[in-house]
């Protein structure tokens, strides 16, 4: 029975009721669930529908912390139908402004200055709203025009009771129901939990940006929004504000102008730069972050939420993306394999994982172009991992949304696009540019040290052998076999072929003598003779009883 703090009441009676609207019967068939659920200070409405857009908008009307939820939510296709995670990958946050008043204080209380003070414009109304921060258009005093990101106030101290509530909940579930033990919500939890640390932290985002900053400088095609650090603090980020239309809100007129297969290219080429070369990539690449510029350039906005993923996890990904694109089943299943781990306490069922990735990539090999997006192939492997019990690092998960949300865009720019193709034309620059980032001036004098050190040791080590042979001294330890229970086999061996020989004379002794017209007798036959037979036909039985039952099995 867990212990519940009566200040999450309302957090916990709002989960609880999410859970039996929504959830699985084996999610939900649970008193301390059932109990909660029965409150009625919630944001759920419990008589609404329960259609996917109804769950997206009953996690909206919680707060933040559910609508970051919804979208790590949406990169679980091991847990939820497709149609849930559609509806949650849509998932927005929009909320009321804040008083310019409210607005004016945070920034004087982040910045240490009076708002006059520190723009020489400032716009009272927000250019756009979220449940986390808001954003408004302000003008520097060396006239550098710029955005201005505000977080809401107590937001923190929210966050953080949503998250202790979840967790809790996640640990009765957790341990009282099988999908817990499975999915491990407590994971899924503190993962979000990280996601917020992330996002509530703008000097976090800051860095962010200055990373994909210097990452992309080589890319004319796209640009960066550069961060105001003087203007920047935990709650507030400035950054040069760039003009740009949604690029899935572009008018025919401006598609006609475009060189559209083009600039699709380049921008599937640039995010797999990002993750397969730099290891570093916006992993929020939704159309309303990706923007066109009056220069024709791409900006990427918001990085908010950036992923990492190892530089060994690289190396495999090429190789599973690249065995993908070329319809090798059996080779993009063993790299995934690579890749992830199977889960301790359920197991990892190998076989059906590979059949289901085999089964995935023959699918997708007939399907015509408009149908091909990488991003939803990746999840659904990851969905496969899922349910077969492998468990893949996050990384993955974040690239397979990351895709997803990319196929979107590309498609706006070049429905005819092949990302198959694109990522085999690719792939050849992707590995030289990763080879040339790893010859640095450090690696390379590393190498040079190592090898002269390698050269000057090399004589003494070629004397020491010599005179190791000469003097018939050179030994070689191999440890393939234990010898000394090799050697135990072989005698036990020579001994049972020994003993075998012994009884067979006994037999055949006896069989002659039985011919013999001598005393005594023993049952019509002489008495020698019947001993003789008797003892090796004992023996006998005893070393069969003996190889039978006593010797070692092989071992495996």
């Amino acid at each position: 029975m867990l212990s519940l703090k009566p200040a999450y009441l309302s957090r916990y009676a709002a989960i609880a009721k999410i859970l039996l609207k929504y959830g699985r019967s084996d999610l939900v068939n649970h008193p301390e669930i059932d109990a909660l659920a029965v409150s009625d200070s919630s944001a759920v409405d419990q008589d609404s529908p329960t259609s996917p857009e109804c769950f997206a908008k009953d996690l909206e009307a919680m707060g933040p912390t559910f609508i970051k939820l919804g979208q790590l939510l949406s990169t679980r296709a091991d847990f939820l139908p497709p149609a849930y995670l559609e509806a949650l990958e849509r998932l927005q946050d929009h909320v009321e402004p804040l008083p310019f008043e409210t607005i004016e204080a945070i920034i004087e209380e982040e910045l240490g200055v009076r708002l006059s003070k520190a723009f020489a414009d400032f716009e009272p109304t927000a250019i756009a709203t979220a449940s986390i921060g808001q954003v408004h258009r302000a003008r520097l005093r060396d006239g550098r025009r710029v955005a201005v990101k505000v977080q809401r106030p107590n937001l923190h101290r929210q966050v953080e009771d949503d998250l202790a509530a979840m967790h809790q909940l996640g640990e009765l579930l957790d341990e009282h129901t099988d999908i817990g033990r499975r999915i491990r919500f407590v994971q899924i939890v503190e993962s979000l939990r990280e996601v917020m640390r992330r996002e509530l932290d703008y000097r976090q985002e800051a860095e962010n940006g200055h990373t994909l900053q210097r990452n992309l400088a080589q890319f004319d095609r796209f640009v960066i929004p550069t961060v105001i650090d003087d203007y920047t603090s935990g709650r507030v980020i400035t950054q040069e504000y760039i003009e740009g239309a949604k690029i899935t809100n572009l008018s025919p007129v401006v598609l006609v102008e475009l060189d559209r297969k083009q600039l699709a290219d380049e921008l599937f080429n640039v995010y797999l730069h990002q993750v397969l070369v730099d290891g570093v990539f916006h992993a929020d690449p939704h159309p309303g972050n990706l923007m066109l510029t009056p220069d024709r350039r791409i900006a990427l906005m918001d990085f908010g939420m950036v992923s990492r993923v190892a530089p060994q996890t690289q190396r495999r990904l090429v190789k599973m993306l690249m065995a993908l694109s070329d319809g090798r089943a059996e080779e993009t299943a063993r790299e995934a394999i690579a890749i992830g781990r199977p889960f301790k306490k359920t197991g990892f069922d190998e076989e059906e994982f590979r059949e289901r990735v085999g089964q995935l990539v023959t699918d997708n090999l007939g399907k015509p172009l408009a149908q091909l997006h990488t991003g939803q192939i990746v999840m659904q492997i990851n969905a496969a991992a899922g349910e077969t019990g492998l468990k893949l690092p996050s990384a993955i998960v974040m690239l397979g949304k990351t895709l997803m949300n990319l196929d979107k865009v590309v498609d706006a720019l070049d429905p005819e696009f092949d990302p198959n193709e694109a990522l085999r034309r690719h792939t050849g620059g992707i590995v030289a540019r990763r080879q040339t980032l790893r010859m640095t001036a450090g690696r390379l004098y590393e190498t040079l040290m190592e090898s002269a050190e390698f050269v000057e040791l090399m004589p003494e080590r070629l004397n020491k052998i010599a005179e190791l042979i000469s003097e018939n001294k050179l030994k070689l330890d191999v440890d393939a076999i234990d010898e000394h229970r090799l050697m135990a086999g072989f005698q036990k061996v020579a001994n049972r072929i020994t003993t075998g020989l012994i009884l067979a004379a006994l037999i055949v002794g006896a069989s002659l003598m039985l011919r013999m017209d001598v005393e005594p007798r023993l049952f019509g036959y002489p008495a020698i003779a019947m001993v003789f037979f008797l003892t090796a036909a004992i023996a006998s039985l005893v070393l069969l009883w003996h190889i039978a039952f006593h010797d070692d099995a092989p071992e495996e």
